[in-house]
């Protein structure tokens, strides 16, 4: 185990987290909030003096491989979520450190589930740093990392595979740097492109800045405590399509951009959300007709919803809580099949289910014919055993985790319903769930173990379960 490069790469973690502190005390500086203005500059010289104090001197040794790459990825999302919710705790605005901790990890892991009964009591700097987490935890820390400093000692593809979603991860070009930058300027791109379009249909600058890094980063976490209700139609149309884009593969868009739609449009994975998308959406607003004024507006709050929990953003326009079941059971499924791998969303996402329904199949005609020597496909390519071993281990632990949360958190006495949706909510990164965490409530209530236990899904999640796993494995720490 290197030790000194994991060192080393969480000191250059911290110090970047201090430079994206400089954005929100900026904003305090605009709308003239002196005593956050000094809250984050005491923030920024903490997390700049503990990176540099890590990251100080460069060690000789470079090597860096898998166990390496998914320990640093573990404990540098800890890392970030620890210093990042000391503006909540020395503002005063959430003095408890659980609570803080909380919101900066559903912030981090774009999980948009909230402890904070009155968002709009929040100061402006302290609203744009707590939708910024979810801007830089959409695409990954350590994706940038790897786009901005020297390589480590070739570990570089071992980082991005450790924090990347979805069950199989590969280069966009034959440089990993280069791909982490490709990946962050498409990122980029789309969300000044959303920024354009809801300044176009008259949102409010700092809510048409922080809606985009909620929705870009798929979190939820809103400026108003009516969440994205009180915004104009066309402003719910511009969010409900891109939550949808940034719930997408990124490399689609790259291959978009080498003029290869061919490829795009083979992509088994896309075509099965696309078709997941308008299904749902068909079903939830012939189910909801009546309960809105036009067939218009339910179409327009179905679409949203949709749109909203399938990538896991957790944006509201309406409370579905009080939908028919039918509706609020199709919402409950889409959490969990998530978006596409290689995007900002979470949940299982997609290329999972389909590998695993493949599987099914197979196993079916193997049971039925012992010499059938069937191989699982995507986008005709032979799935490799060691993917669908992977998808197989991914889905008993993810099982096993979410029984043990839902146990646990069972101790607070809430109703199984509650239960049920604030675990699928956080370790799916989806942010509301139902009854009493619904999208006009929030996490309060619980106590501090349940919400240890639900911020450690959120994490479980955002990192696909391995990379912090494999922090409480003895053997993981042996020379």
């Amino acid at each position: 185990m290197n030790y000194k490069m994991i060192a080393y790469l969480l000191g250059w973690v911290l110090k970047i987290e201090a430079v994206t502190m400089a954005l929100p005390l900026i904003c305090a500086i605009l709308y003239g909030e002196q005593r956050m203005v000094g809250v984050f500059v005491s923030c920024i010289i903490i997390c700049l003096f503990t990176g540099l104090f890590f990251s100080f001197r460069r060690p000789s040794r470079r090597s860096f491989y898998a166990k390496e790459g998914f320990v640093t990825v573990g404990l540098s999302w800890i890392a970030i979520s620890l210093f990042g919710a000391l503006p909540f705790v020395f503002s005063g605005f959430v003095p408890n450190f659980v609570d803080a901790l909380f919101e900066t990890i559903s912030g981090f892991t774009t999980t948009g589930s909230s402890i904070l009964t009155d968002v709009e009591a929040l100061p402006k700097s302290l609203l744009f740093w707590r939708s910024f987490t979810h801007w830089i935890g959409g695409m990954g820390v350590l994706v940038f990392l790897v786009a901005i400093i020297p390589s480590s000692g070739g570990g570089n593809m071992h980082l991005i595979r450790a924090e990347s979603p979805g069950p199989a991860v590969s280069k966009l070009v034959p440089k990993v740097r280069s791909t982490a930058a490709i990946l962050y300027k498409i990122y980029i791109f789309l969300t000044l492109v959303q920024i354009g379009l809801l300044l176009a249909g008259g949102m409010p600058v700092f809510d048409a800045i922080t809606m985009t890094f909620g929705t870009a980063g798929t979190g939820g976490f809103g400026v108003l405590n009516a969440s994205a209700a009180n915004y104009s139609p066309y402003c719910q149309w511009v969010i409900t399509v891109f939550m949808l884009i940034f719930g997408v593969d990124f490399s689609l868009y790259y291959l978009l951009l080498l003029r290869r739609g061919k490829d795009v449009l083979k992509s088994a994975e896309l075509r099965t959300y696309i078709l997941l998308v308008i299904t749902a959406i068909g079903f939830i607003t012939w189910n909801c007709i009546g309960m809105y004024k036009t067939f218009g507006e339910t179409l327009r709050h179905g679409a949203f919803q949709v749109a909203s929990i399938i990538t896991t953003t957790g944006f509201a326009t309406t409370n579905f809580d009080i939908w028919p079941v039918f509706s609020k059971t199709i919402l409950v499924l889409l959490m969990f099949v998530g978006a596409c791998a290689g995007s900002t969303g979470g949940g299982i996402k997609v290329s999972r289910v389909l590998i695993l329904m493949k599987s099914i199949v197979k196993e079916i005609k193997t049971a039925a014919h012992p010499r059938n020597t069937m191989k699982i496909t995507m986008n005709g390519r032979i799935v490799a055993h060691e993917t669908v071993r992977a998808v197989n281990v991914y889905m008993a632990s993810y099982l096993l985790i979410f029984a043990l949360s839902l146990l646990i958190i069972s101790l607070d006495n809430f109703d199984f319903t509650t239960n049920f949706t604030s675990v699928a909510a956080t370790i799916n990164n989806v942010g509301p769930g139902l009854a009493a965490v619904g999208p006009t409530r929030n996490f309060f209530d619980f106590s501090a173990l349940s919400k240890l236990v639900l911020s450690f899904n959120m994490l479980v999640g955002r990192l696909e379960i391995f990379p912090i796993l494999i922090l409480f494995s003895p053997s993981t720490w042996k020379k």
